[in-house]
């Protein structure tokens, strides 16, 4: 029977579209609108019917139109591996731009517009043929035309062109399929893929199962054989069940011989033990009467090593006391040396200790007295008071004026912090951007300033502070060609720097701009030709202010200040003449004239707005008070001054007299210095003159050399006395310890005789000591083997009654089995080898067996 076919018929192919009479096909591009838009200040493009190539210079905007394409058609900004916002594509300096698509429709007259709208704030809003719509209706009108923005195949973005790279065959299959087949060919192409890999899964199956079926039907017909022997096999296994009734009795049996055989041996060896420890007694008793007089041995011996011991240490005090007399000996011997040379050296000293005093004496009488001048220091000391008295009156006065400077310096600064506040710049400019929007610019300002150490590079900020005009129209002009949101933000020189302030001034709302410095970027220099000046030109915008030069170059590159010029009222009037020498942009005191000039046509399109009032870089203050305050200030410092030069004068006095003060000081310390001198002398002499008196007295005083030299000698004769008694002493003690010696080696080896006695006792104990332990150990065993024996009796009749109880019946079958374990054991084992080889099977065989009959039969 043929099987149904399951498949479903395969939709209708879409239609085949052709070319109108206008040669365009439906959901061509007819018409390419774009405005603020990259690049683009403002483009129209309309391609034609077949191919068409965007040619230019790199940077001259040709994929900023790819981009306008993908985006205009419903595509998302990461589809075009650039930014990932939105609001990235819209041009710099502008809100918003706008981007318009128009499609031809079924029919030549038929025309579908998309315009998308975008805004730096990442907001879109989409129209379609002029009427607000969503993103998902203009995605189905895409599909109805079967343009797929995001099919790498159709639409290949030049920053994807390595991710196309990177698709295999099989994808770049699907995708060409989805660009330009039928939209349900790749549905189809899935499905196929899916029914033939189910197809190959049930062909596997459906052999693995006819395997399966061919060994199950060999397998059964083999069991058929083996069932019959099974059933044989049970009849010898009950014969070989009824025998191993029989078998833990006659094990019982055998136990109970054991067990008897060891209680027997249990007994000799009893009986063993109780002689070697009678054997063991009598050997211990001679040994233990031994042990009893060591101790008596040991504490003599250690009595005599005792008394040789202070022995010795008595004959080492002797000695050390003979060696000390010694010294002394030898002392006496050189002090008696010593006294003899002293005696010839005195005798010198008191000749020359005369000659001293004598010449002392002759210069005492010949220094002349001197009398102190009295009146020369009367007179100084007077004229130091008057000094003194005029010196405190002019510190006074000094004091006075420096009390009063002191009140007019503090009321001076009072001035000039005032002053300094209201004609601060910097406050009144970030004043002046919070007045303008910025909220939290002083903030900002503050949080800056607290943490610049922790950045790497210098960082300027906000703008509005860096830079400097002196010209209240140059202000105008620079305020009105730079946009506002620059004068708020915060300039960096450093990656780090930029990201760092990103994280924490978020909170403040506050631009932050990175500059890297392009050294290779092309500077414009500054010239005005005869011309420029004929028609009133005279400078050019970026030579009109001052700011650090990261600042400059980031207003310069960003908004072409250097491209910017400056005329007077003259240059107002002939404005159409200055278009004609390619200054497209300048400034008047009245208006703002800016030239555009096509890429393509060539044509030049003006515009021109009126000069707006500088609100932000010029700030007005209060002026009568600023000019009070300074008319105020120039009092003070006058007053000071004169203040100053009066007490220059005070001090230049007060230095006068407290010179001519120091000078008379100085005087009457030279005075007093002479006659403290003169008298410093004489002092110094009287006390050589006395000094050398007492020096020669002593000497005259010394004690009688005979009277010494005796009484050293009856020293050392009564040292040398008792050095002999010494030596006597330690004579005596060195016979003594020969003595004690002698009897302490005798004692000596007594005890070390005493001790091999003991110990040839010990060693002969060793054998009998060692048998007894030996009878011990074998006593435990055979303890221990009974009572092993009595267990394994107890647990053999316990197992012999579960397995069968004798009863007459079986005692009469048990007669005519064999009586031994061997011969029975022998016997149970050629029964169940027998069953065995009648069939090697079990019981699970030939419930296997029945269980596929049945199965079979089903």
């Amino acid at each position: 029977m043929k099987r149904p076919s399951t498949r479903e018929e395969p939709p209708s192919k879409r239609a085949k579209t052709s070319r109108g009479e206008d040669d365009y096909m439906p959901g061509n591009i007819i018409e390419i609108e774009l405005r603020n838009f990259m690049t683009y200040d403002c483009l129209v493009c309309k391609p034609g019917s077949r191919l068409n190539l965007v040619i230019g210079p790199n940077g001259s905007g040709k994929s900023s139109i790819v981009c306008a394409i993908a985006l205009g058609l419903g595509g998302e900004p990461q589809l075009l591996g650039r930014a990932t916002s939105i609001g990235a594509y819209v041009k710099r300096g502008e809100e918003s731009g706008h981007i318009k698509i128009s499609l031809r429709g079924s029919t030549k007259d038929e025309k579908l517009t998309i315009i998308r709208r975008i805004d730096a704030h990442n907001k879109s809003e989409w129209l379609f043929n002029g009427k607000v719509a969503s993103k998902k209706a203009v995605t189905e009108i895409m599909q109805q035309f079967n343009i797929q923005v995001n099919n790498l195949t159709q639409f290949l973005p030049q920053d994807r062109v390595c991710e196309f790279a990177k698709l295999t065959p099989v994808q770049l299959l699907e995708e060409t399929e989805k660009a330009v087949g039928d939209p349900q060919l790749p549905i189809q192409h899935r499905a196929l893929v899916d029914k033939s890999l189910e197809l190959k899964t049930i062909e596997m199956a459906v052999k693995r199962n006819g395997e399966t079926l061919n060994q199950l039907k060999a397998l059964n017909a083999e069991l058929e054989k083996d069932v019959e022997r099974v059933r044989q096999r049970e009849v010898l296994l009950k014969k070989a069940e009824s025998m191993k009734k029989k078998l833990p009795w006659l094990k019982y049996d055998a136990i109970k011989a054991d067990y008897l055989k060891a209680k027997e041996a249990e007994k000799d060896v009893k009986q063993k033990l109780e002689e070697a420890a009678k054997t063991l007694n009598n050997l211990r008793e001679p040994i233990e009467k031994q042990k009893l007089q060591k101790p008596q041995m040991d504490a003599k011996c250690k009595r005599l090593s005792n008394l040789i011991k202070e022995n010795a240490k008595r004959r080492m005090e002797l000695l050390e006391k003979e060696s000390s007399l010694g010294v002394q000996i030898r002392g006496k011997y050189k002090e008696m040396g010593d006294l003899k040379k002293e005696e010839e050296s005195r005798q010198q000293r008191i000749i020359k200790a005369k000659e001293d005093l004598a010449i002392a004496e002759a210069e005492l009488r010949n220094l002349p007295v001197h009398e102190p001048p009295k009146d020369v220091l009367d007179k100084l000391r007077s004229q130091i008071s008057d000094l003194k008295v005029s010196a405190n009156q002019k510190r006074i006065q000094k004091q006075d004026k420096e009390k009063v400077l002191n009140q007019k310096n503090i009321a001076l600064r009072h001035c000039v912090d005032r002053l300094k506040d209201m004609e601060n710049k910097n406050n009144k400019l970030l004043q002046a951007l919070r007045n303008s929007g910025a909220e939290k610019i002083f903030e900002a300002y503050h949080w800056l300033r607290e943490h610049r150490q922790e950045l790497n590079k210098e960082v300027y900020g906000p703008v509005l502070l860096e830079v400097n005009v002196s010209n209240r129209d140059h202000a105008d002009y620079l305020e009105g060609h730079v946009p506002y949101y620059i004068w708020k933000s915060f300039i960096t020189q450093d990656p780090h720097d930029r990201d760092f302030l990103v994280r924490n001034l978020k909170s403040f709302d506050v631009p932050i701009l990175n500059y890297v410095g392009d050294k290779h970027r092309h500077k414009e220099p500054f010239f005005i030709s005869n011309e420029m000046r004929e028609l009133g030109i005279y400078s050019r915008l970026d030579q009109v202010f001052e700011a650090p030069d990261a600042v400059k170059e980031v207003l310069i590159s960003q908004f072409g200040l250097e491209h910017s010029y400056i005329g007077s009222k003259e240059t107002d009037q002939k404005a159409s003449e200055v278009a004609k020498l390619r200054v497209l942009d300048f400034w008047t005191p009245e208006n703002h004239y800016r030239w555009s000039v096509s890429r393509y046509g060539g044509h030049v399109s003006g515009s021109v707005d009126p000069v707006d009032r500088s609100r932000l870089l010029l700030c007005g203050s209060d002026v009568g008070e600023i000019e009070r305050l300074r008319c105020r200030k120039e009092e003070l410092e006058e007053t000071v001054c004169a203040l100053e030069e009066d007490l220059k004068l005070l001090m230049t006095e007060q230095r006068s007299i407290d010179e001519e003060e120091a000078k008379l000081h100085k005087q009457r310390e030279e005075i007093v210095g002479n006659v403290t001198l003169e008298m410093r002398k004489r002092r110094e002499m009287e006390n050589r003159v006395d000094q050398r008196k007492r020096k020669l007295e002593s000497l005259l005083r010394e004690d009688d050399q005979d009277a010494v030299m005796a009484k050293l000698i009856d020293e050392a004769a009564n040292l040398n006395t008792r050095r002999l008694q010494c030596a006597i002493d330690i004579k005596n003690l060195l016979v003594e310890a020969v003595a004690y010696k002698w009897n302490f080696a005798e004692k000596h080896m007594t005890s070390i005789e005493f001790d091999a006695k003991i110990r040839e006792l010990e060693h002969s104990l060793k054998q009998p000591a060692k048998f007894a332990q030996q009878v011990a150990c074998q006593l435990e065993y055979c303890k221990k083997e009974t009572e092993d024996h009595r267990q394994q009796l107890l647990a053999a009749k316990r197992h012999a009654e579960s397995i069968a109880i004798i009863t007459p019946e079986l005692e009469k079958a048990f007669l005519e089995m064999p009586t031994t374990i061997e011969e029975l054991e022998a016997a149970i084992h050629d029964t169940l080898s027998q069953a065995n080889s009648t069939l090697a099977l079990n019981q699970n065989v030939v419930e296997e067996y029945e269980h596929r009959q049945g199965k079979h039969c089903r």
